[in-house]
């Protein structure tokens, strides 16, 4: 009892092989044509001697063409095959992910600290990220909106090279005002 559950679990790891391309002794069609590692085709010959020729050359006898009578074989290294394929697939798939970096000023923020957060604006603007310019009031500065308003469209006129309004600088509540920058095309 316990030797077929041993072979169920060899056939089941045997599943696991890759199934995308069948490698050397998977190849079950006999003749194949066979392309040597250097692109040169060496004609429709029996498996087991194509198997025998890419072992005799340190590589693997891959499928290519499961397909086509005879199946295309081509005579490779399948393990630096398979990671150029993974590392070209990876690179295709990533893509720049799009965040809101949000920059967070006072109406008394000092020139050089606002020279300073323009800076890394344009850092995230240029990172192909959205910026969230955000001015916050507390007590008495509640009454001078407009001192936040022309930080805002101060920074928005350094940054209008690399960058278009997403959302005009407006009140958020009764304590904040916001702008939004998009990165232009």
């Amino acid at each position: 009892m316990s030797t077929t559950s041993t072979l169920y679990f060899r056939d089941s790891r045997r599943t696991n092989i890759e199934t995308t391309h069948r490698i050397n002794d998977q190849i079950r069609v006999t003749p194949v044509r066979v392309v040597n590692q250097n692109g040169e085709m060496l004609g429709v010959i029996p498996t087991r001697e194509a198997i025998a020729v890419a072992v005799e050359s340190g590589l693997d006898l891959v499928e290519v063409a499961p397909n086509v009578r005879p199946p295309v074989c081509r005579i490779m290294d399948y393990g630096k095959f398979k990671y150029e394929q993974k590392k070209k697939t990876a690179k295709n798939t990533k893509q720049h992910q799009i965040q809101i970096k949000e920059i967070r000023l006072r109406p008394k923020t000092g020139e050089h600290d606002i020279d300073f957060k323009t800076k890394r604006a344009r850092d995230f603007l240029e990172g192909k990220d959205k910026v969230k310019l955000h001015i916050m009031f507390k007590g008495r500065e509640n009454a001078h909106h407009d001192l936040g308003r022309d930080i805002l469209n101060a920074i928005i006129q350094q940054l209008e090279d690399i960058a278009k309004i997403e959302k005009a600088p407006s009140m958020e509540g009764g304590k904040s005002m916001t702008a939004i920058l998009t990165p232009k095309a």
